[in-house]
């Protein structure tokens, strides 16, 4: 059972996704199986799920800063039970954790809800006690009960490379093992974000919101860590309103999470068609490839334009 229902119409953009994507994988000498997508967009009454297609949805893969918005719903869902504090270091840590997608930020908020930091080696005792407390996010999703979040984990912090000490011993004694999530996990949360969702108040909703928005005209779009170029809100049409979180990998000295390129979009086309999409890949020459994700996106708000 899944949040949207099946959609003759998203599976035939699916099939044109994966007609366009399937060459450029052959000629890259990359498995196909690496890619996974899912596309909805919302219900046409109030109250209805929302329609869609997918392909490879369960796929468990290593999330890059996908991840990083769970991260920043956990601290919104603290917040609003009073076990996490505001402060400015808080609110600064999840604008930047979004906005740039820095690690650092996403780190200290890991450290908050968690009660954990990473240090010098502890006894196996400490260590254990240790890795219980940082599996305190997973537990955050757990407790929603949904389905699509099944097999995901969140008890990893955001590395740029190998990990040392404590991070390096929680890795190895994890069953899950690196941070990992599939579409369709993405999907559903961000569909939470930004339905009428009882996740969470409206006005914690419009601050995770607040935090997604891209917009083309910044100054700042060239920036890399502004996450647009190269994904998959890059060429959509002039006047699109986005909202996204987007990440790659490069090499990180481990073949578990080296070599990734993902983005999870939501976007309001010109004439108000409305539509989320979510892609995963992986391979070196894909996530190397500053055109791949765009074109993606591109494709849809085509095919999306004026279809109802």
């Amino acid at each position: 059972m899944s949040f949207f229902t099946d959609s003759s119409d998203l599976k035939r953009i699916g099939a044109l996704i994966e007609a366009h994507a399937a060459p450029i994988y052959a000629a890259r000498n990359t498995p196909f199986s690496q890619f996974a997508y899912v596309l909805t967009r919302p219900a046409l009454g109030p109250g209805g799920k929302p329609e869609g297609a997918a392909l490879r949805p369960d796929w468990r893969a290593y999330p890059c800063s996908l991840v990083k918005v769970f991260h920043l719903v956990a601290a919104q869902l603290r917040l609003q039970d009073g076990q996490l504090s505001a402060h400015g270091e808080l609110d600064r840590a999840m604008r930047d954790m979004i906005l740039w997608s820095s690690n650092s930020a996403t780190n200290y908020i890991i450290d908050l809800l968690t009660g954990t930091t990473g240090d010098t080696l502890l006894s196996d005792t400490e260590m254990s006690d240790w890795c219980e407390r940082r599996e305190e996010i997973n537990r955050i999703f757990a407790g929603l009960g949904w389905p699509e979040l099944s097999g995901i984990n969140l008890n990893q912090k955001l590395m740029d490379d190998l990990r040392y000490g404590r991070e390096k011993v929680a890795l190895d004694r994890s069953a899950a093992g690196h941070n990992c999530l599939t579409p369709i996990a993405m999907a559903r949360l961000m569909h939470e974000i930004f339905s009428g969702s009882d996740l969470l108040p409206p006005a914690r909703r419009a601050v995770i919101r607040d935090h997604l928005a891209r917009d083309a005209d910044d100054p700042d779009r060239g920036r890399g860590a502004y996450q647009l170029l190269g994904y998959l809100g890059d060429t959509l049409p002039a006047g699109t309103r986005i909202w996204s979180k987007a990440g790659r990998t490069r090499w990180l000295g481990d073949d578990r999470a080296s070599f990734r390129r993902h983005d999870t979009l939501r976007a309001i086309l010109p004439g108000g068609d409305e539509f989320l999409l979510t892609v995963f890949t992986q391979g070196e020459a894909i996530a190397e490839d500053d055109s791949f994700l765009p074109a993606i996106g591109a494709l849809v708000a085509a095919e999306m334009t004026g279809r109802r």
